[in-house]
């Protein structure tokens, strides 16, 4: 038989063609997350600890912990997992790793480790268990990591996530809090996972898983570049552009405007908001931000603000002077403008 003559190549089947993860689960992904103003209120009846080397702990409470172990050496460390949000075994354990790494971002360090945090039904596939290790590994790898172990358990329905350990150095730390009135407000992703799953088209939600993948590594590293110039860093999560937005607000004693109509948002994400499609975190997140908002935004424009990201970008409040190196693009990560501080008492404003 001649070159010619040979059978075409093939790629070959996925074995995951037919597992469906999210209907293992009622609820996936950051919306899984308890209701913001429940979980403030329990963080607030918990006891604080007087250990000095604590930098940054429960009071209050950041993206990360930070405890300081040498004079230029800091622990980060964090934990994040939830039920399946979308429906391949890979594209699960890439966002979740993603998404727990970026707590580290975050807060400008850097990952060292991670361990894997799982629960799986008994009679769940085994070899999808193994895909969703295989893509969190790859990604802790990319994010600068290693997976050093884990512990999993048996569990009506399927979660996963990691605890990541990073390191950061004690002077360079991004908290939520600092923000001030003129910053620019720069996000490093677009906004509308949630709502792209619950009502986009198969292509838009592709994009949004492709999104959620990716880490936000070099985001970081491009705040890290501008020193000084960055006074506030949060990543934006369950609770939303609204609910993280607030607590940047709050914790700076200033005024977070956020332009809805500039913000970008993934395909198909602002087309559903406008057909009404909301999803389960919705409520929760405007009950959060109830009595500290004001809103001329169009109810499209709200619902954004409101959805819950799972494995979003970096909200940062910047120095005008320098916010440019990140809007032009000049970094090599994509970066938006979505808003500016202003002063006044602590507020979120939606316009």
């Amino acid at each position: 038989m001649t070159a010619t003559d040979a059978a075409p190549a093939t790629e070959p089947a996925d074995p995951f063609a037919d597992l469906r993860l999210t209907e293992w689960t009622s609820c996936g992904g950051c919306a899984a997350k308890w209701g913001a103003s429940l979980l403030t209120d329990l963080v607030r009846d918990m006891p604080m600890g007087a250990d000095p080397s604590l930098l940054v702990g429960l009071a209050p409470f950041d993206d990360a912990a930070i405890y300081q172990v040498a004079p230029d050496v800091a622990l980060v460390s964090t934990t994040d997992f939830f039920p399946p949000l979308v429906d391949h075994p890979s594209d699960f354990g890439a966002i979740a790793a993603a998404n727990a790494c970026s707590d580290v971002f975050a807060m400008g360090g850097r990952v060292a480790i991670a361990v894997n945090v799982a629960a799986f039904p008994e009679h769940f596939p085994r070899e999808a268990i193994v895909a969703i290790f295989d893509a969190a590994a790859a990604v802790v790898a990319e994010a600068g990591g290693t997976i050093a172990g884990g512990h999993t358990i048996r569990n009506p329905e399927p979660i996963f996530g990691l605890a990541v350990q990073g390191v950061v150095h004690p002077d360079r730390v991004f908290r939520k809090g600092g923000a001030k009135p003129g910053d620019v407000l720069v996000l490093s992703k677009p906004i509308g996972t949630a709502l792209a799953l619950a009502g986009g088209s198969p292509d838009d939600k592709a994009t949004a898983i492709a999104g959620m993948r990716r880490i936000n590594r070099g985001a970081s590293e491009d705040l890290q570049e501008l020193g000084d110039a960055v006074h506030a860093v949060t990543d934006v999560t369950g609770y939303g552009l609204a609910g993280h937005g607030w607590e940047m607000a709050e914790r700076g004693g200033v005024q977070v405007v956020v332009d809805t109509d500039s913000i970008v948002a993934y395909p198909g994400a602002r087309e559903a908001a406008e057909r009404g499609v909301r999803t389960g975190g919705d409520p929760r997140n405007r009950e959060y931000v109830t009595g500290n908002m004001d809103s001329s935004a169009s109810d499209a424009g709200e619902a954004l603000c409101m959805d819950p990201q799972t494995s979003g970008g970096l909200l940062a409040a910047v120095d005008p002077a320098l916010a440019d190196r990140l809007l032009l693009g000049d970094t090599g990560t994509s970066w938006w403008r979505v808003g500016e501080i202003a002063a006044g008492p602590a507020r979120l404003v939606l316009r």
